[in-house]
């Protein structure tokens, strides 16, 4: 994982606009706050049922990325496997890094979000 990508995760936790965890993330979505949401390549099924459900009732962006173990621990939490940008400049320099590092990710979308979808890569 890039240090920027790093940087940013902790900016975005420090400043409030980055939850974890599937039942805050839902809740986030729920109130209309999030604006990303990264799922690490590794969550659980039933997980990732329930937050994908979510995200497509709240057409909220989502990229799979990462580790579970990585990422919590780049967004100073432990064990959590599903993460949300809650600011649009934060959701914008996160999917940026993402793309740029060669591991990546494939960012997703429902349709009309105007983000890339899987097939586009």
């Amino acid at each position: 994982m890039k240090k920027k990508l790093i940087s940013y995760m902790g900016f975005a936790k420090k400043s409030g606009n980055l939850i974890a965890g599937v039942n805050t993330c839902t809740f986030g979505m729920n109130r209309g706050k999030v604006k990303l949401v990264i799922l690490a390549e590794d969550i659980s099924e039933n997980s990732e049922k329930k937050i994908l459900k979510e995200i497509r009732k709240h057409n909220v962006k989502y990229v799979k990325y990462g580790d579970s173990e990585e990422m919590s621990h780049a967004a100073g939490y432990s064990g959590r496997s599903v993460f949300a940008v809650c600011d649009d400049n934060f959701a914008k320099v996160i999917l940026n890094e993402i793309d740029q590092d060669n591991k990546g990710g494939i960012a997703y979308e429902n349709k009309g979000t105007g983000c890339r979808t899987e097939t586009d890569r």
